[in-house]
């Protein structure tokens, strides 16, 4: 049910009954990749464009949470994904190929968790059974679009962020469909645009953390609970600068985290000695952050209950040379392990 200005109360309880979750060489030597599925040697996958690369990333992943769940692809009502590339087009091929019904979302890195917040309202709400949703990036696919091709080896300023080479997917369904290992998805709230006239696409981090900062006092205003509430709140990819950003807006808005309890899928990630500068990023990033190791350390009981708020940065190539500044978003869903 609608709570507060801008979140949902999952009564229901959906949950998340299984995962995929794939990822490429970098992420091979970071420091979760023994919570990927599948991991990678090359950034080719054996295609011969990047971005057919990434479409099998979105495919192994897919077919990898239907395996685990023990379902059958057609007791799945929807697919709802998406990625960074124009038209989402690795997404919408994936789709062709899973042959789902499918809605394909856009919300840049904040796609993971705008997927899973839908995909909890439909289920609760008796919308569907099942549920594939998910959200991919690819390192050089998304550099080539943005930026400029790896291959020209351009210097990157401190605040810029590394594209994770990855994609999370994960069955949502009933409690009724859950079993033992299924997380609870309790409650979400959805973001607005924020904008604060910040024009640098190498620093992702400070333009997305005024929405983060946004969704995070919405969510405990909505809900009338406090931070404690959670044993972990996690951004899906705001890298050091946002994170240090977000900790000062939150503070100037009376909202005091701790830190320890405070962490970014970005900074996770990777290993200190990998050259990423301010961190992870991507729409793929807080997919397998959370679809892999969060979930996974919630199963052995280190958290019971965490705050997943994904962000994203809204702009695109043609935007940038057009001197737009960069609007942002940030859902929140909140998830808890309840044990049957």
């Amino acid at each position: 049910m609608l709570t507060g200005k801008q979140s949902w109360i999952f009564d229901n309880k959906p949950v998340i009954l299984s995962t995929g979750v794939t990822g490429g060489p970098f992420e091979a030597k970071g420091n979760l990749a023994d919570d990927f599925d599948i991991l990678h040697e090359d950034l080719w996958l054996g295609e011969d464009s990047y971005e057919k690369a990434h479409k099998i990333l979105i495919k192994e992943a897919a077919e990898k949470a239907i395996e685990k769940g023990n379902v059958q692809k057609d007791d799945i009502q929807f697919f709802i994904a998406g990625d960074l590339i124009n038209q989402i087009t690795p997404t919408s091929f994936a789709a062709r190929d899973i042959g789902l019904p499918y809605f394909g979302l856009f919300g840049a890195c904040s796609t993971s968790m705008e997927g899973l917040a839908l995909s909890a309202f439909l289920v609760n709400n008796k919308g569907a059974n099942y549920i594939l949703t998910g959200a991919s990036s690819h390192n050089s696919a998304v550099e080539k679009q943005f930026r400029y091709p790896t291959e020209y080896g351009g210097q990157k300023p401190p605040t810029a962020q590394w594209t994770i080479t990855g994609a999370g997917m994960a069955i949502v369904t009933s409690a009724e469909n859950g079993n033992d290992s299924s997380i609870s998805i309790t409650s979400a709230t959805i973001g607005k645009v924020k904008d604060e006239g910040l024009k640098d696409p190498f620093n992702m981090g400070g333009a997305m953390a005024p929405a983060a900062a946004d969704t995070i006092l919405a969510h405990f205003q909505d809900l009338e609970i406090k931070p404690d509430h959670y044993d972990l709140i996690v951004t899906g990819d705001l890298g050091k600068i946002g994170r240090a950003t977000t900790l000062e807006l939150l503070s100037q808005k009376g909202l005091s985290l701790q830190e320890d309890k405070f962490r970014d899928c970005g900074i996770m990630i990777y290993k200190d000695d990998q050259p990423v500068q301010s961190g992870g990023s991507g729409a793929g990033c807080s997919a397998t952050v959370l679809y892999g190791h969060l979930l996974n350390e919630m199963r052995k009981g280190t958290y019971k209950r965490i705050l997943m708020i994904a962000t994203g940065a809204l702009l695109s190539p043609l935007s940038y040379q057009q001197k737009e500044t960069i609007p942002c978003i940030a859902h929140a869903v909140a998830l808890e392990l309840d044990k049957k």
